[in-house]
């Protein structure tokens, strides 16, 4: 069920890497942050212990496999996974690659900025996603349904 309220229910809430009918998987548009993606569930609901037990594990399954690709593809410093919903409570999972270059390593990408992130290691980041999205995708594809 959709809230047209909802940012998320109203559109995809970034860019959109795959779709399935229980979830999807955008890399969203978050400044200092190229490797910034959210596994977000269709339906409206604000908590994880609203889905089902089957649901669940799909849905976790989908965060391991993105974080997974972070790690193969980018070999991060770190790979952050939250599930906060406090400004849109619509279930959706944060899935982070971390550098410790980064503009707010080793705080929270909510945290206030620590120093300047460098253009040139944000770019190699972002020119290294679409291989990387491309060999998530048939994992993605591969998953079960609950």
């Amino acid at each position: 069920m959709a809230d047209v309220a909802c940012p998320l229910c109203a559109e995809d809430g970034g860019a959109l890497v795959w779709r399935r009918a229980r979830l999807r998987v955008i890399r969203a548009n978050e400044a200092g942050f190229p490797a910034f993606y959210r596994v977000v569930w269709n339906a409206h609901v604000a908590e994880f212990s609203d889905l089902s037990a089957a649901e669940r594990a799909h849905c976790m399954d989908a965060v391991t496999l993105v974080e997974q690709a972070l790690r193969e593809h980018l070999a991060p410093t770190k790979v952050n996974i939250a599930a906060l919903g406090n400004m849109v409570p619509h279930l959706h999972w944060h899935v982070i690659a971390r550098f410790d270059w980064d503009s707010h390593f080793p705080a929270p990408v909510w945290a206030a900025a620590q120093r300047v992130s460098p253009a040139a290691q944000e770019e190699a980041v972002r020119a290294r996603l679409p291989q990387l999205e491309a060999a998530l995708l048939p994992r993605l594809a591969a998953l079960p349904l609950p």
